[in-house]
């Protein structure tokens, strides 16, 4: 596993078509069918300083601020995507300062000053999980919030065949992979599906203490979901897609 090679395909691959996947995966969603407006994590978070990992096209961001967060900041791996946050949250009425950077690396965050540290369906790109989340600790203030979803690692394992959920992938397999994002083989991801106990554990390991976890999903949002028979739906009725952690820096 090369970290560099890591960022420079998973870096192409937002800055080319990373926008198609965005819809739901900014906040108020958490993705899969996972909301802060029916889970509220956050809280009041007028006059609060904030930091997204992994900030995308600025959605989340927009979120925040029209919240009244005194200070938004976001670091991300593609200039391309920071660009469009820029621009969407100028057209907004808002700004943020904007840090391109893997969020592995030391990039110039101020330490102890941060109020919430966030990342939406981003903290799994990281070569360096316990790493990452030290980073993250060093940013919060002391009893600081970090909330962060990804997909959960179950989903990954199971697909849907004949009426029947059947396991097609270890669970404990961390190794990285590529997946190829359409047929004709334009655009490919990096990944590696971690287990909740690495997730867990390195976070204990950089000082956090976990308040929340969530796995399931809004019951509004799934409902919505009764006429789609796809093998998608059908796994989100009977498994967790995602996972949401709720942590504060000791």
């Amino acid at each position: 596993m090369n970290p560099d090679s890591i960022h420079q395909t998973n870096s192409f691959y937002w800055s080319t078509k990373g926008n198609d996947f965005l819809g739901a995966i900014v906040l108020p969603h958490y993705g899969g069918s996972i909301s802060e407006e029916k889970c509220q994590l956050f809280g009041d978070v007028s006059g609060k300083k904030m930091l997204e990992i992994g900030c995308g096209n600025g959605q989340s961001l927009q979120y925040q601020g029209e919240r009244k967060a005194s200070e938004l900041w976001g670091i991300d791996i593609s200039e391309k995507q920071l660009e469009r946050a820029a621009q969407h949250l100028t057209s907004c009425g808002l700004s943020a300062n904007l840090i391109c950077s893997p969020m592995e690396e030391e990039c110039g965050i101020p330490e102890d000053y941060f109020d919430f540290v966030y990342s939406i369906y981003a903290i799994g790109w990281t070569t360096d999980l316990e790493g990452t989340f030290r980073r993250i600790a060093s940013y919060l203030k002391k009893d600081g919030v970090f909330i962060f979803s990804w997909s959960h690692p179950i989903h990954k394992c199971v697909v849907a065949e004949n009426n029947l959920l059947v396991f097609n992938k270890c669970y404990f397999d961390e190794s990285w992979y590529s997946v190829p994002l359409d047929l004709a083989g334009e655009g490919v991801l990096t990944l590696s599906d971690r287990k909740l106990s690495t997730y867990v554990n390195a976070l204990a390991k950089a000082g956090f203490v976990i308040e929340q976890m969530i796995e399931q999903p809004d019951d509004e949002i799934m409902q919505s979901w009764n006429d789609n028979s796809g093998s998608f739906a059908k796994k989100a009725k009977m498994l967790p897609l995602t996972f949401v952690i709720k942590a504060r820096k000791l």
